[in-house]
């Protein structure tokens, strides 16, 4: 198939197809090794810390996996989840940068098929009967690095072929890709554990390494690199006579060939408020939904309509948080693009959160319904401005004013933002362990706080979108008063 033959829509469709199959097959192999977890190691099934482990597996495998089957296993697995989080947080900010340099589609091939690779090694070790420590917790740093290409490569991509106008609506269904991969991921990992653990790693490994060369022969990063320009007619903004195609850059004006520099991303107004935004918005939505599967006392303790859930409703639970993000995110977009204001809609949401999170807590017990409403309501507020900022605003700062037309910073910006939200993400559990020792009282106003800060970090953003809708306002009123 030529891609130069396709026409512009068609491409467009084929760019959110790869893209969204990308994602998701990255999210299906990050899920495995939390639904392995209780095959590693027995006590994190009895203690709630992984999601619907099957009886049978778990009396299969009742002697857990060496060295995670001792008194300090459930410390080590939590270990590589640590250091996992924090070599993707940190590679991010420097896989964004160089995505803005070296071609997106090679980047993301490279990252698909480390990520493969690595995610197949740590399942290799059952078959090799490799029982050190050190190799899983290398492997799954070397595979943490090469996950962390991913995200800054989808975002730049979709960014190049897909202009402001309607952005936020369609990177926020194109988002779902994240549950989509989360729910996939689980399902292949939990079947896959019957024939041996190992094979919950390696077929997700080959899934993405597949999807990853799918990429390399079909994906066009931009309309550049099938022979459009950006400057010709197919391309030219919407209020072109007899054209109705969206305007990819957001005008006519020239493209820098130059990338932008690191530093430089940061000083790109509104990069680092809504960065530290997302650190407290992924603090949130990466600890709220895991205390069901994390936190054994919240689950040992709470009864739910008089009744104390099993680990695998509990966890069945949780995942209506994702439901509901995904409607949040899709709503967010929506809103966003008509308002045209980012700020002021991930900041109300991220306010409306505070609220969401106090009723889940004070009334999720009533009932199970109940609970799963709020589950719901919860998961939208919260996973609303999370969707939106790590998509349809890092493209819009990715291609910001400020750049004079210089589009190669959606990367860069992109990895920045991402990954101080995942420093957050890492910060948000573990502060949930110790807090939670104490009360769960103390677990949600710590997440009521983060939404709140994470909505005034804004604050300035708000301003500014609200003097320039009442400018506009002003002016529409002024000159129907003339005519």
């Amino acid at each position: 198939m030529r891609l130069e033959t396709l026409s512009f829509r068609k491409l467009q469709t084929l760019v959110l197809v790869l893209t969204f199959l990308s994602y998701a097959s990255y999210h299906a192999t990050r899920k495995t090794t939390s639904i392995v977890k209780s095959v590693l190691d027995p006590k994190t099934a009895e203690l709630g810390l992984s999601p619907w482990p099957s009886p049978r597996i778990l009396r299969t495998h009742a002697s857990g996996w060496a060295p995670f089957n001792t008194p300090s296993g459930t410390s080590m697995l939590g270990l590589i989840d640590l250091a996992f989080l924090s070599v993707y947080s940190l590679g991010m900010y420097f896989a964004g940068h160089l995505g803005d340099r070296l071609n997106l589609r090679f980047i993301l091939t490279i990252g698909m098929l480390g990520t493969g690779l690595f995610t197949a090694l740590f399942g290799v070790g059952y078959w090799l009967n490799v029982h050190s420590f050190y190799y899983y917790l290398i492997v799954q740093i070397l595979a943490g690095l090469f996950q962390s290409t991913g995200w800054p490569s989808v975002v730049a991509v979709v960014g190049n072929w897909f202009g402001k106008r309607k952005r936020g609506l369609i990177m926020g269904i194109w988002n779902a890709h994240t549950s989509v991969g989360n729910i996939s991921g689980s399902l292949i990992a939990s079947a896959l554990l019957t024939y041996g653990w190992g094979w919950s790693f390696v077929v997700p490994g080959i899934l993405i390494s597949i999807i990853g060369l799918t990429v390399l022969l079909f994906l066009p990063e931009s309309p550049e690199a099938v022979g459009m320009d950006k400057n010709d007619a197919v391309l030219k903004p919407k209020n072109t006579a007899g054209n109705d195609e969206p305007d990819v850059n957001g005008g006519g004006e020239e493209i820098r060939d130059q990338a932008v520099g690191f530093m430089e991303a940061w000083g790109i107004p509104g990069v680092a408020p809504f960065a530290f935004c997302l650190f407290f918005s992924k603090l949130v939505a990466y600890t709220f939904p895991l205390q069901w599967h994390l936190i054994p006392f919240y689950i040992s303790h709470k009864a739910i309509g008089g009744e104390y859930l099993s680990d695998s409703t509990a966890g069945m639970l949780s995942s209506l948080f994702d439901v509901g993000g995904v409607f949040g995110g899709i709503l967010a977009g929506h809103v966003s693009d008509h308002l045209d204001a980012r700020a002021i809609t991930a900041a109300s949401f991220m306010y409306c959160a505070i609220p969401a999170l106090f009723l889940y807590h004070a009334y999720g017990s009533i009932s199970l319904f109940c609970n799963a409403a709020l589950m719901i309501v919860a998961g939208l507020f919260v996973n609303g401005p999370y969707a939106l900022i790590t998509t349809a605003v890092s493209a819009d700062l990715g291609t910001h004013g400020s750049l004079k037309g210089n589009s190669r910073a959606l990367a860069t910006v992109t990895g920045i933002i991402d990954a101080t939200g995942s420093v957050g993400a890492a910060i948000g559990p573990l502060l949930t362990g110790y807090l939670s020792s104490r009360s769960w009282d103390s677990v949600f106003i710590m997440l009521m706080v983060a939404a709140l800060i994470a909505g005034l970090l804004l604050t300035k953003l708000v301003i500014a979108e609200v003097k320039v809708k009442l400018r506009t306002r002003s002016s529409s009123s002024l000159e129907e008063s003339l005519i």
